[in-house]
């Protein structure tokens, strides 16, 4: 008992330095590291200038971890992948997106009301949507697989599934492309809790130090802190800290102006949350490999997908053009190493452990209180879910397209190919940024960084409209979500009165009440 103890104390130490954004990455970018202060490592990461030309085989001269490519060789793709992919979420097969935003949080009671019209989404009736695509159509397609199917209220999943999928008789049907990901608002206790939620499930239990194997011989060896830490926990990490630092990057390159009332990349945003931690920026770095790694390996599927929703085929021909330019790079640059992970006689413990930790970070988005931030949150962890279950659970013939016509759901290819772009558009927001440093006089420069070094957190602002506003923006919003409610049955429409009413109750008493701060905490979904 006393060596469980201290094996469940020890990974709490490991996992408090992860909630606090403390450097415990394996490989840093070349010039960068804990060793340096706040202003060195934000001057480091904007005033680098990114390569063009590849280099992986030639000069790996920095090394992203579990993988055999470095930050050059990604940074030399990014605009065109970026290209590539923002034409493709556009087209009709990959815009289009069904998810249930309502269904109750599993871990905790939930009340959070976002009261900002930003908030909410935009919904497509179903008279929109190409028939193929609709929900009655996708039930008769049988996932050919050998899992046993597990099944909560709303929601399912396989043995090999790394997250829980929304069930097709539930939900909206959403146009992406109408509510893109960025500053909405969504902060305080609701937020906050979340997040730490998510960064407890890093914890692993006794099983991984019981796996032969796990600290992998692979090309480089971990140092510091994290050397003590098996590799899959840290490739674990990796993927929750990318994802987070990634939704950080695009609310700061999609902020909300309050002087001007116009939208843009806010570069003070962008300092705190992401320039002065440069693993962070390493890590959407590494999940971008990884899903290029995924979309590499599950090429020849893509390619031989049906893509087509009305029966004519006309759009067909360009968003296979685009896929398959988007499939090319991944070959060229998705250089994650699978191989080298869950290796061992018990290593299927770890792998299951990981499968548990991830399934319930999916089911964690179901407690997020804003409309649009669970529908990315939903979005993006199911496409990170769908990567990870095509690198360690399909094998070459699973992925044989003549053979295993339906291996993925179509939400779960909309999921991968919208999440590459996510971390794609991050990188690409990067890129955006060093642009605006540089066009800075040295004068703000200063002011930007004497900011950063004399704060340990983002200085508490405004949410983009008034309080009226929000409150009017929000009652609209939860009005509409409950009807849409309403229509899908009478007890779901009556729980929803009652969690909307006392939503409502707390927000009106709280437009009263002194909050003691001049400022609303800055978001941080």
């Amino acid at each position: 008992m006393l060596r469980k103890h201290l094996y469940v104390l020890f990974c709490a130490l490991l996992a408090q330095p992860v909630v606090e954004g403390a450097d415990s990455q394996t490989y840093l970018m070349p010039g960068l590291g804990p060793g340096l202060g706040k202003k060195e490592n934000v001057q480091g990461i904007l005033e680098r200038t990114p390569v063009t030309e590849p280099s992986c085989e030639q000069f790996p001269t920095g090394p992203i971890e579990t993988t055999s490519c470095d930050f050059e060789t990604v940074e030399s793709v990014t605009e065109g992948l970026y290209t590539d992919l923002h034409d493709l979420v556009v087209t009709p097969f990959f815009k289009f997106f069904r998810a249930d935003l309502y269904r109750e949080c599993p871990f905790w009671q939930e009340n959070g009301f976002c009261m900002n019209r930003e908030c909410a989404i935009t919904t497509v009736d179903e008279s929109e949507i190409p028939e193929n695509w609709r929900a009655a159509a996708l039930s008769k397609v049988e996932i050919t697989s050998k899992d046993q199917l597990h099944r909560l209220p709303g929601c399912y999943y396989r043995d090999s599934d790394f997250c829980f999928t929304d069930d097709m008789t539930e939900g909206d049907y959403i146009d992406l492309s109408l509510n893109p990901e960025r500053f909405t608002g969504y902060t305080g206790p609701s937020a906050h809790r979340v997040w730490k939620s998510i960064y407890e499930e890093n914890c692993f239990g006794i099983s991984e130090f019981d796996t032969l194997g796990a600290f992998s011989k692979a090309d480089g060896q971990a140092v510091g802190p994290s050397a003590s830490v098996c590799l899959e926990q840290r490739v674990y990490h990796k993927i929750i800290s990318g994802l987070h630092a990634s939704i950080s990057t695009h609310i700061c390159n999609e902020d909300f102006n309050q002087t001007t009332g116009e939208w843009g990349p806010n570069l003070q945003c962008f300092i705190n949350r992401i320039a002065t931690y440069p693993e962070r920026l390493e890590n959407i770095y590494f999940n971008t490999v990884l899903l290029l790694r995924a979309v590499a390996r599950i090429g020849p599927y893509l390619s031989a997908y049906d893509y087509c929703g009305d029966g004519t085929h006309q759009n067909d021909a360009y968003t296979l053009e685009k896929l398959n330019s988007v499939i090319g790079t991944a070959k060229t640059v998705g250089r994650f190493d699978e191989t080298v992970l869950f290796r061992g006689d018990n290593a299927n413990i770890l792998k299951e452990e990981f499968k548990q930790h991830f399934r319930n970070v999916s089911r964690i988005m179901d407690c997020v209180g804003c409309d649009k931030c669970r529908l990315w949150g939903k979005i993006q962890t199911s496409g990170v879910g769908t990567a990870l279950k095509i690198l360690f659970e399909l094998d070459e013939t699973a992925l044989d397209p003549k053979i295993n016509q339906a291996l993925l759901s179509r939400s779960e290819v909309v999921a991968l190919i919208n999440t590459l772009h996510r971390f794609t558009e991050s990188l690409h927001a990067v890129n955006n940024f060093r642009v605006l440093w540089q066009e800075a006089e040295k004068s703000k420069q200063e002011v930007l960084l004497d900011e950063t070094v004399s704060e340990d957190a983002p200085k508490p602002r405004h949410s983009p409209p008034s309080d009226r506003d929000m409150f009017a923006g929000g009652l609209v919003s939860e009005i509409q979500r409950l009807m849409r409610i309403c229509k899908d049955g009478t007890m779901e429409c009556v729980r929803g009165l009652v969690v909307g009413l006392t939503s409502v109750v707390s927000a009106v008493s709280g437009l009263f009440k002194l909050s003691g701060k001049s400022d609303v905490p800055h978001s941080e979904l």
